[in-house]
């Protein structure tokens, strides 16, 4: 069996959704998941230990070569998330999808034409893209 598509996906949401029909209900529940996504990664750091923030100001070259700035800047994270932490990170982010999903249908708007463009997007502008 093949792996479901985002189109798939978002058809399964739409027949799953039931509570949350609200747009308002949908977008409040986005939020709180996506919160839940960053209160995940923050008790790997807190509470499990497996990864480590060392944050400080990121120091950009002179130079306009790519390659240069992306062996300067740094992610801030040291070690690696551990199976545990990685199982809750991915239900977290699991149910982040699900109600963009949701919030997707109650706009109208396919979720593969919004990563088709975006990649779209990142492909044509390059290094102009970056954020």
């Amino acid at each position: 069996m093949s792996a479901p598509t985002l189109h798939d996906f978002q058809e399964q949401v739409s027949e799953l959704i039931l509570r949350h029909r609200s747009v308002l209900d949908v977008l409040s529940k986005f939020g709180q998941t996506g919160a839940a996504v960053n209160r995940a990664v923050a008790k790997a750091v807190t509470e499990c230990g497996c990864i480590e923030i060392q944050a400080s100001k990121q120091h950009y070259s002179e130079e306009p070569e790519l390659e240069t700035a992306k062996q300067l800047l740094e992610s801030h994270m040291d070690g690696a998330v551990c199976e545990n932490c990685r199982d809750v990170l991915k239900a977290e982010l699991g149910r982040n999808l699900f109600y963009m999903s949701a919030l997707c249908n109650l706009l109208e708007i396919d979720l593969d034409e919004v990563v088709k463009a975006e990649s779209d997007k990142c492909s044509t502008l390059g290094v102009f893209n970056l954020t």
